[in-house]
């Protein structure tokens, strides 16, 4: 036991590390946002409400923070909030949300004990008529979430980190990570002991027939089925 709480001890003062240069990086706009180092989840979610760090806040509703657990051992990383969630403020609750919760059931894992969160915490849409549609975040408001993220991390310090979609890989890999090409990998990382990329739910839903979306959907069950065994 004293082991583990010596490498839990090592891994949060790498993250405060990390953290001190990350909030060096925040645009001069988040200059009233800076993050709190070893702030707990409650308090990050408190400060995110006000963050300007890029321009995304003009037009989304609302901060969407991540959610579940405290303790969880499972963190669920996205792109960005979509249309429902800007509404309702939480992460994963419209047709992606309810799809990762039915796979989540399939794989064995108990959904309300994960977190989940985004890579950004802003709506980024464009018009549509009526109807706003989902616009692909930038490379300049990634890197503007990303303090929010390693904040994140270092508060629930997960054993597994699941990157859901290329957006959400390549804010902790880099811009040049595949994930067709390290799909349902365990990949080597100092933010947690098991770090996987897989797609996004919303891929699924996008699907061009039902049977695709079939076989999509068996293949993402099966890349949660891993990490399900991990900490079991």
């Amino acid at each position: 036991m004293n082991g583990f709480v010596s490498i839990r001890k090592e891994r949060r003062c790498q993250f405060v590390a990390h953290l001190k240069f990350m909030v060096k990086r925040l645009p001069r706009d988040a200059s009233k946002t800076l993050i709190p180092l070893e702030a707990s989840l409650a308090e990050l979610q408190k400060i995110t409400k006000s963050c300007k760090a890029c321009d995304l806040w003009k037009n989304a509703t609302q901060t969407v923070f991540g959610e579940g657990m405290p303790s969880a051992k499972i963190m669920f990383i996205g792109e960005q909030p979509g249309d429902q969630e800007d509404l309702q403020g939480k992460p994963f609750v419209g047709p992606a949300g309810k799809l990762l919760d039915s796979a989540l059931a399939e794989a064995g894992i108990d959904r309300k004990k994960v977190y989940v969160t985004n890579a950004v915490k802003h709506f980024r849409w464009e018009p549509r008529g009526k109807r706003r549609i989902h616009k692909k975040p930038n490379a300049t408001e990634i890197a503007a979430c990303r303090p929010w993220l390693d904040a994140e991390i270092a508060a629930l310090q997960p054993k597994v980190i699941v990157c859901l979609g290329a957006t959400a890989a390549q804010a902790l890999f880099g811009r040049d990570f595949r994930v067709t090409l390290h799909r349902g990998e365990f990949l080597k990382s100092p933010l947690a002991p098991f770090v996987m990329a897989t797609v996004h739910p919303s891929s699924i839903l996008r699907a061009p027939d039902a049977e695709t979306r079939h076989e999509e959907m068996k293949r993402f069950i099966a890349d949660l089925k891993k990490i399900s065994r991990v900490i079991s």
